[in-house]
């Protein structure tokens, strides 16, 4: 053959072999998968903000926006919507996932950590991955063993697990990559419920359990091998050992050592928001509350007790503390910084700014410079009792009262003016959609709290809760509250509110078809006008939605995602449905036509009535209760139970068995703890004295 022959045939193989037919492989197929998302890395996200076909990332884009530049679905059809297909993720705890997608490839996760890949076109399974996280473990976090969702890059997913390992799986076929345990002390709560990120070829992940006495941290680990890169703590440790760095050093300065804080952690623990500014080459970080929350008992002299509920700026590269603003100086009420940040470009004053939107837990929206952390503004989104304001220093005009040694109604309260719940912000609008609420707790400083001291009437102190805060100690007299807020943050003014029937709803999702998209506590899905925030259209869920949507494309058709599982903290032990079922993917388009699946009414039986026991036990039992039982399991009949049941509406039995069921019971495989050593036999009588009695003072005469 000569070499133009040899050439000829080579040119006709090259062709053949570019033909769209032979290179393309099966849509969900390992193939299909593994090519799309090899992809996904740095650049595939900062592209695909442009247009947002797909979903590749926790908030969308690095800025964190839940912003969709599609408009197929809009204000004018999106009545249209319907059902095309649903998936059963299995669960019957919290589900807090945004669902990832990527050419049609949709990964979400469940309760304990669960990951699902999904075949988006279908609806079918593609793989399953259970880490195995041990369900006798599950009250070592405080809010319910949820997962917010997973990363993608290069062609692996990365999940979180709820006991603290990082685990890197096949984006094909969900094999275990490597898998890291992020835990630096096994002895303490540390658990994991975010979402992990990947920045410049490090997934990043930061941890929870400030409620149990942990040190809170953030690591970077490599991408493709799992090593460890770097690592920032929020708080300081002990004082007797070198810093970690010069932020380390300078925190210190803000801590009264003579309660030893490091012994009861500090707290601050990162658990959930974090957004990245490529340009600036900043990652943006929120941290958590103190350990425990009373100041009065973690720092006694006072001080700012840095860097909790702060927004803190490090270089992705090295880790390394480039800026701070602290939002909550001495965090008092458990008002957490790690609610959803958003970075958004605003003309304030006729100036173009790159910014940081806020809505943290203590009820004021944020506008943070985000180039150097400077205060802009504040406002707050809800009532509040705690502040009157902010200087324009930006630091807190504080109510002297709010710290108080002296029963204290917080508002907001603990669970916050605006939890995990993500928000989402709309360039095109102006407008942020944030999910505000407000849960009456009466707070109360415990001046005789001692750290991991297990004494009755201490909130969870049982399961190794320190807060030394007295939780209801007299009962709070403000009302709970849940509504749908559009902010405007240049006015820093409500443009429009929804209320909801109850607190704990849905984080949202806008569009640049005008809509915002949220679920509810009380089991809906709706569409709003994202303007003026009229009711466009609504779908039932069969049960409450704490999680946010997402949408996206496939084969040229919009899709809107999302996954449903009632639950977090509030959910444990309070709901507004009457109606459950598992944990379920909801997949809508225009024209969609597929049945919903089948939910049960919840099975809550009578007032619980038979159990003899001796009134005199009732006021011991009470104090056990707190200690042990009611963040779970609220109180007996007057709460009605979430994903977990109410013990005043459980079978006579059960309640007269109860020690069969605290003493290594059956449901230690769903999560409930066993009390063995930490309750006796006598402990058990007072308990169900308090569970009965406490259901005969309520019942109707």
């Amino acid at each position: 053959m000569t070499k133009t022959h040899a050439w000829l045939a080579l040119g006709a193989l090259l062709c053949l072999g570019a033909s769209p037919a032979a290179a393309q492989p099966a849509k969900g197929s390992p193939e299909h998968i593994k090519a799309a998302t090899q992809k996904v890395d740095g650049a595939f996200i900062r592209a695909n903000a442009a247009k947002t076909p797909d979903w590749p990332s926790y908030g969308l884009d690095y800025a964190e926006t839940r912003f969709s530049r599609l408009d197929q679905v809009n204000a004018a059809n999106v009545k249209d919507l319907g059902l095309v297909w649903s998936y059963d993720l299995q669960s019957t705890r919290g589900v807090e996932a945004t669902p990832l997608v990527v050419d049609g490839v949709m990964y979400v996760t469940a309760s304990w950590s669960v990951v699902h890949a999904i075949d988006a076109r279908t609806g079918k399974a593609l793989w399953t991955f259970d880490p195995k996280v041990d369900r006798a473990k599950g009250f070592k976090g405080c809010c319910d063993v949820v997962n917010r969702g997973v990363a993608i890059y290069q062609g692996k997913v990365y999940v979180g697990a709820y006991d603290g390992r990082l685990i890197a799986l096949d984006a094909a076929t969900g094999k275990v990559a490597w898998e890291k345990d992020t835990v630096i002390d096994h002895a303490r709560s540390y658990t994991i419920t975010g979402a992990p990120r990947v920045v410049k070829g490090k997934v990043l992940i930061g941890n929870g359990g400030a409620e149990y006495g942990v040190r809170g941290y953030i690591t970077a680990y490599d991408a493709a091998s799992g090593a460890q890169k770097w690592r920032w703590f929020v708080v300081p440790g002990d004082p007797s050992k070198p810093y970690e760095d010069a932020s380390m050093a300078r925190a210190a300065k803000t801590w009264d050592p003579s309660n030893k804080y490091w012994e009861s952690g500090g707290g601050g623990t990162p658990w959930d928001s974090l957004a990245y500014d490529p340009e600036l080459n900043l990652l943006y970080v929120g941290t958590g509350n103190g350990s425990p929350w009373a100041r009065s008992q973690r720092s006694p002299k006072g001080g700012d007790n840095l860097y909790l509920a702060s927004i803190v700026a490090l270089n992705p590269d090295t880790g390394k503390y480039v800026w701070h603003y602290q939002e909550t100086p001495g965090d008092n009420w458990d008002y957490t910084s790690t609610q959803s940040m958003i970075l958004a470009d605003l003309q304030l004053d006729g100036k173009p700014r790159k910014v940081i939107l806020h809505a943290p837990k203590n009820g004021f929206f944020f506008v943070i410079d985000r180039t150097n952390g400077k205060f802009i503004s504040a406002k707050n989104f809800v009532d509040v009792n705690w502040a009157t304001g902010y200087d324009k220093n930006g630091r807190p005009i504080e109510v002297a009262a709010a710290r108080d040694a002296k029963p204290n109604d917080s508002i907001p309260g603990p669970f916050g003016a605006h939890n995990w719940h993500p928000m989402s912000f709309n360039p095109q609008t102006g407008y942020a959609y944030l999910p505000a609420q407000h849960v009456p707790i009466n707070l109360m400083d415990d001046k005789d709290w001692k750290f991991n001291e297990n004494a009755p009437g201490r909130p969870h102190a049982a399961l190794g809760w320190n807060l030394a805060k007295f939780a209801n100690a007299e009962p709070p007299t403000s009302k709970p509250m849940g509504r749908l807020v559009a902010w405007d943050p240049v006015a820093q003014k409500e443009a429009w509110a929804v209320e909801h029937v109850s607190p704990w709803n849905g984080g949202t999702l806008t569009t640049a078809g005008n809509l915002v998209f949220q679920g509810t506590a009380d089991g809906r899905l709706v569409a709003y006008n994202a303007k003026t925030g009229d009711k466009l259209w609504e779908t039932p869920t069969g049960t409450g939605v704490v999680a946010a949507p997402s949408t996206y494309m496939v084969d040229g058709k919009q899709y809107v995602s999302v996954a449903v599982g009632w639950g977090g903290v509030y959910g444990l032990a309070q709901r507004a449905t009457e109606r459950q079922g598992p944990g379920t993917v909801y997949t809508f388009a225009v024209g969609g036509t597929a049945p919903k699946p089948a939910f049960v009414d919840y099975r809550m039986g009578k007032l619980l009535q038979g159990v003899k026991y001796d009134p005199a036990k009732v006021e011991a039992g009470t104090m056990l209760y707190v200690s042990n039982c009611v963040f779970c399991h609220g109180v007996p009949g007057v709460d009605r139970g979430g994903n977990i049941p109410n013990l005043g509406y459980m079978d006579v039995a059960f309640i007269e068995n109860l020690d069969r069921f605290i003493f290594k019971g059956p449901a230690m495989e769903r999560g409930m703890p066993d009390f063995s050593g930490k309750l006796t036999q006598d402990d058990v009588e007072k308990l169900k004295a308090f569970i009965q009695g406490t259901a005969d003072a309520i019942r109707p005469k």
